[in-house]
C-alpha cells in the first residue's frame, strides 16, 4: 500500500509556478498539504518561506517539507538553519534517494531554473517512496543531530593516523575514496557521465586507459566460454566493464566478484525497431540479474521518419528502467545511418529522457565511430555533462587515443587488451 504524508511546501516569486503545480501533484498521490505561500510572483524574502516550512517540519505538524525557489541551494541553507531540519537540494532522481537512504533528509529542495515539472515529480517521487533504514546510514544521521546538539566527539580512528592535506587531516579510508574517484573521472569512467573527457588523452599509460574501456564480445556466436574468458581478461587488466549480451548478465556478474569491473549489457540490439516496453522489460531483467550499465539502441527508423516523439518515448522507457535500478543508460545512435542534424536531435533527446551517456554505434553498422562524430555528440551533450562512449572499429591504441583527444569519455572495444598492451611498450620506454 502506497504511504501518504503531510506535507508543507512553499516556494518564493520564483518558484511559485513550479510550488503551485507539485501542490497539486502531492494531492493527487493522497497526501495532506500545508501551502505555506507564496501566493504570487510578487518578490518575497526566501528565508521567510524556508522558515514557514522547516517549522513546521520540526514541530512534527508535517512529516517532509518541500522548497522551491530559482535555485533551490539559498531555502536549503536558511532551513538547515532551523535545529532538526535536513533539507537536501536535488537536481535528479538519484540525488534525491540519496539524500533520503543515505542523509535521512526531511525537506527537499528545488531550483525552478534548473528543473522543468517533469523532472520535479519524478524527483519529488523518489523523495516520498525513499527511505533511511540502514544501519550504518541511521547512525552516521545521528551523528549529524549530535553536531547539531552540540554533542559530538570525532571517533579516535579519525583523529589519529591521518594524512596531512593542503592543513586539513585527512583519514587514509577517505583518501583512498577521493584518490578512486579522481582515477575514475580521468580514467573516463564518468559516474553519471562527463560530456568532454578530463585528460587530453595525449599520454595515457595501461593503467589509466583500461578505465576507458568496456571490454566487449558481442558477436552472436560468442559462447559462455568465451564470456568467462573475457571476464578473466576484465579482471586481469581491469578494464571498467566487460559488454556482453545480455543472456550473459548473471554469468558475468558471478565472474566478477570481487573486483571494481562493472557489467554492461546491451538491449534492443544491434537493430533498435522492438517497441519501447520490450526494450525496458528487457534492460530490467538485465539489471535485475547484475548489469550496472546498459546500452540501448534507438528506433533508428523511427528517427528517419521523423517521429521524434517515439524515439524520446523509446530512450525515456530504459532510462526509468535504469533509474529504478540505479544503472547507467548509454544510448547508441548508430550514427553511420544518421545526418548530423538527426545526430545532434538523438543528442537533445537522449539529455532530455535522462541518460547518462551517448554512445556511436553497435559495431553491426555500416561504419563506427569517428573522432567527427565525437566531437559533435560531445559537444551537443556538454551542457547535461553526459559521457561520450566511442564505439565500433576502435581497435588500436591509436585509434582510442584519438577518440579520447575529441571528448569520448568510454571507449567501447574488442581489442582492449591490445590497446593496452600498446600503452604498456609506450610506458616502458
Amino acid at each position: 500500500m502506497r504511504k501518504t504524508y503531510k506535507i508543507a511546501i512553499g516556494g518564493d516569486h520564483g518558484g511559485f509556478e513550479l510550488k503551485q503545480d507539485l501542490l497539486a501533484y502531492a494531492l493527487t498521490k493522497g497526501n495532506q498539504v500545508r501551502d505555506c505561500g507564496t501566493n504570487g510572483k510578487t518578490p518575497v524574502d526566501y528565508p521567510d518561506i524556508a522558515l514557514k516550512v522547516a517549522k513546521m517540519v520540526a514541530s512534527g505538524q508535517c512529516d517532509f517539507g518541500i522548497l522551491v525557489d530559482g535555485a533551490g541551494i539559498g531555502s536549503a541553507i536558511a532551513a538547515n538553519k532551523v535545529p532538526g531540519i535536513l533539507a537536501a537540494a536535488c537536481y535528479n532522481e538519484t540525488l534525491a534517494r540519496n539524500s533520503r537512504e543515505h542523509n535521512g533528509a526531511n525537506v527537499l529542495t528545488l531550483g525552478s531554473g534548473q528543473t522543468n515539472l517533469y523532472e520535479a515529480k519524478k524527483i519529488f517521487d523518489a523523495f516520498m517512496q525513499t527511505e533511511c533504514t540502514a544501519e550504518r546510514h541511521l547512525r552516521r544521521v545521528q551523528l549529524i543531530r549530535d553536531i547539531e546538539k552540540g554533542n559530538f566527539t570525532p571517533s579516535e580512528a579519525v583523529t589519529s593516523s591521518n594524512t596531512i592535506l593542503g592543513g586539513q587531516q585527512i583519514h587514509p579510508q577517505d583518501l583512498e575514496k577521493i584518490s578512486q574517484r579522481v582515477r575514475e573521472l580521468t580514467g573516463g569512467a564518468g559516474g553519471g557521465g562527463f560530456g568532454q573527457s578530463q585528460s587530453n588523452g595525449s599520454a595515457l599509460g595501461p593503467d589509466e586507459i583500461a578505465r576507458y574501456i568496456d571490454h566487449t564480445i558481442l558477436k552472436p556466436e560468442a559462447s559462455l566460454g568465451d564470456v568467462q574468458k573475457l571476464c578473466e581478461e576484465a579482471r586481469q587488466y581491469n578494464f571498467y566493464s566487460v559488454c556482453v549480451n545480455p543472456t550473459y548478465a548473471r554469468q558475468a556478474k558471478a565472474a566478477l566478484v570481487g573486483t571494481d569491473v562493472k557489467v554492461c549489457c546491451v538491449v534492443g540490439f544491434p537493430l533498435g525497431a522492438n517497441p519501447p516496453e520490450n526494450k525496458a522489460l528487457e534492460a530490467r531483467r538485465a539489471i535485475r540479474e547484475g548489469a550496472k550499465e546498459i546500452d540501448m539502441v534507438i528506433n533508428v527508423g523511427a528517427m528517419k521518419s521523423g517521429d521524434e516523439d517515439l524515439v524520446l518515448k523509446d530512450i525515456r522507457a530504459v532510462a526509468e528502467a535504469c533509474r529504478d535500478g540505479s544503472a547507467k543508460l548509454k544510448v547508441i545512435l548508430e550514427t553511420s545511418l544518421l545526418t548530423d542534424r538527426e545526430k545532434v536531435r538523438v543528442c537533445e533527446l537522449a539529455m532530455k529522457a535522462g541518460a547518462d551517456f551517448v554512445k556511436t554505434s553497435t559495431g553491426f553498422g555500416s561504419a563506427g565511430a569517428t573522432a567527427e562524430d565525437i566531437a559533435l555528440m560531445s559537444k551537443t551533450v556538454a551542457s547535461k555533462k553526459l559521457g561520450v562512449k566511442a564505439s565500433g572499429g576502435v581497435r588500436t591504441y591509436d585509434d582510442a587515443i584519438k577518440m579520447i583527444q575529441a571528448g569520448a569519455t568510454r571507449i567501447g572495444a574488442s581489442s582492449g587488451i591490445n590497446i593496452v598492451k600498446k600503452a604498456m611498450e609506450l610506458a616502458s620506454r
